[in-house]
């Protein structure tokens, strides 16, 4: 019997046990019970799924502090009436899938987010809608996660009220991908994050930069498209950054780029493409940086490469349509042309291996004179400028004598 007893006994512990370990599903609807998200949180145990029915909540700010993943149902919208931050996740092992998240709260004090990570791990934010937020995700002390496929668009007029689609601060190995950006005044926003990859994203018409990226070490940008921002893309203060196949088009302006580099050193350049920029790379402060077989199409300057920069390997790259296609403020060259493709080269190739007879020099003397008097640039394409750039190529005495490419190619090869 009391054998029997205690059968029973360790099979209602397990049972109980059992039932206590097992995730569970909870249903937020207006109609049912439980009638609010925040409620179902706090009722939830970590490992548990809320799903959300479609509706309009208001529910000011809501706090997941539990591992549980919460799942909007044909996109239920999470209000923050343009007073409060909208979702702040403080656990690890947090997932927040279909939502339509709308009108955060702004200020000047607090970097109020649609969503913000708290210093956690393992978080993931993907197929999301956000609009009208001050900063649209934000991730502060973040670790290990994916932030994929959401669309962030924002209505920022100025800088100075407006927050950033997605900030990214002091996190390593995150994964952000596939999503789209408008509206903000940076794009993507990194700062001091390392280890982390940003692909296949989209973004456009941001009142600043496309991707603005600074103290960020080890990282990788791929295929991404950045158009039509105020100022381009901007990565400074950073090492060991690599940039493949993405785009960077229609960046027009007085202080407009391709890409800003700024204090970089030991990164990769490869198979991007620089449409219709003022300047398709500005380079300043540039240390041992590779940049091949990249396109410059159509952009005012393709490169402009500053005396501060050295012992960078430019190869394999199409200048083709630029109206510059290289220009530097100083004589000492201490980088590397070769093997690029110059549609302004007019050389020769007596021997047919496709690549010219004699070097090209890239830097026409209209650029150096622009560079120390802008307003010269009202003679462009005058008598006197062509005339002074041919001469220059016959007797060349201002443009660096070192800046050339001394195996430029006949003909642009498959990239």
């Amino acid at each position: 019997m009391r054998r029997l007893f205690q059968v029973v006994f360790y099979l209602s512990f397990l049972i109980g046990t059992f039932h206590e370990v097992w995730p569970r599903t909870i249903v937020v609807s207006k109609k049912t019970y439980p009638h609010s998200i925040q409620r179902a949180i706090k009722m939830a145990r970590d490992g548990d799924t809320i799903l959300v029915s479609r509706a309009h909540y208001f529910e000011k700010n809501l706090i997941v502090n539990k591992s549980i993943t919460l799942i909007g149902i044909d996109f239920p919208i999470l209000d923050g009436e343009k007073k409060y931050e909208v979702l702040s996740i403080k656990s690890s092992h947090v997932t927040i899938m279909g939502f339509h998240i709308m009108d955060s709260g702004a200020s000047s004090l607090q970097d109020l987010a649609g969503i913000k990570i708290y210093d956690s791990s393992h978080v993931r934010i993907a197929n999301n809608k956000i609009t009208n937020a001050f900063f649209g995700i934000y991730v502060q002390y973040g670790s290990d996660c994916i932030i994929k496929n959401n669309t962030i668009i924002g209505k920022g007029k100025e800088e100075q009220v407006s927050g950033n689609g997605i900030h990214c601060w002091n996190s390593h190995n995150l994964h952000i991908s596939d999503n789209v950006i408008t509206g903000h005044r940076d794009g993507i926003y990194f700062e001091f994050v390392t280890k982390s990859v940003i692909k296949n994203n989209r973004s456009f018409r941001n009142l600043r930069y496309g991707l603005h990226f600074m103290f960020s070490n080890h990282d990788s940008y791929l295929k991404n498209v950045f158009s039509d921002n105020g100022a381009g893309v901007a990565v400074m203060f950073s090492h060991h950054v690599n940039m493949y196949y993405n785009v960077f088009r229609q960046n027009w302006g007085d202080a407009s780029y391709g890409i800003l580099l700024k204090e970089i050193s030991d990164g990769d350049i490869r198979f991007n493409v620089f449409e219709k920029n003022t300047t398709g790379i500005y380079l300043e402060g540039v240390n041992r940086l590779q940049i091949n077989q990249n396109k410059f199409l159509r952009n005012g300057w393709g490169l402009k490469i500053q005396a501060s920069c050295a012992d960078n390997k430019i190869r394999l790259n199409h200048f083709i349509g630029n109206t510059f296609d290289v220009s530097t403020n100083g004589s000492l060259v201490l980088n590397n042309f070769d093997h690029n493709y110059w549609d302004k080269y007019e050389g020769y190739d007596l021997n047919v291996d496709h690549i010219g007879d004699i070097p090209y020099r890239p830097v026409s003397l209209f650029s150096v004179i622009l560079e120390r008097n802008a307003t010269a640039l009202i003679m462009f394409r005058s008598f006197m400028a062509a005339l002074m750039d041919k001469t220059e190529k016959l007797i060349p005495s201002l443009t660096p004598e070192l800046l050339k490419d001394n195996f430029p190619l006949m003909r642009p090869n498959v990239i």
